[in-house]
C-alpha cells in the first residue's frame, strides 16, 4: 500500500473500493473469496470494454478524480499487486 499516496486516506479508501468492484465483476461470487484472484487476460478484457465504454459516452478527462480515472488507476493497482507485468501472455 506504500506505493499510493497515504497523505490521501479518501484516495487510497476509492481505489480500495474500485479495486474490489472490478475484482467483484471478474470474480463471480459463488467462487468465494478464498483464493481470489484476478488474471492478466481478465483484467485486459475488462479495460478492452471499459474503455470502449468511455469512447462512446464522449468521456473527456478531467482536472480530477472521477468514476473513470479511478476505476482506471485500480486496475493498474490490481496489475501491480498481483505481479501480471510479468506474467507471460
Amino acid at each position: 500500500m506504500s506505493f499510493w499516496c497515504s497523505s490521501e486516506p479518501g484516495l487510497v479508501a476509492a481505489l480500495d473500493q474500485h479495486a474490489a468492484a472490478v475484482c467483484d465483476a471478474l470474480l463471480p461470487a459463488q467462487r468465494g473469496a478464498r483464493g481470489r484472484t484476478v488474471g492478466r487476460e481478465e483484467l485486459g478484457d475488462y479495460v478492452l470494454g471499459f474503455t470502449d465504454w468511455l469512447s462512446g459516452s464522449d468521456w473527456v478527462e478531467p482536472a480530477g478524480h472521477d468514476f473513470a480515472t479511478l476505476r482506471l488507476t485500480a486496475v493498474c493497482r490490481l496489475i501491480r499487486d498481483h505481479d501480471l507485468l510479468d506474467a507471460a501472455p
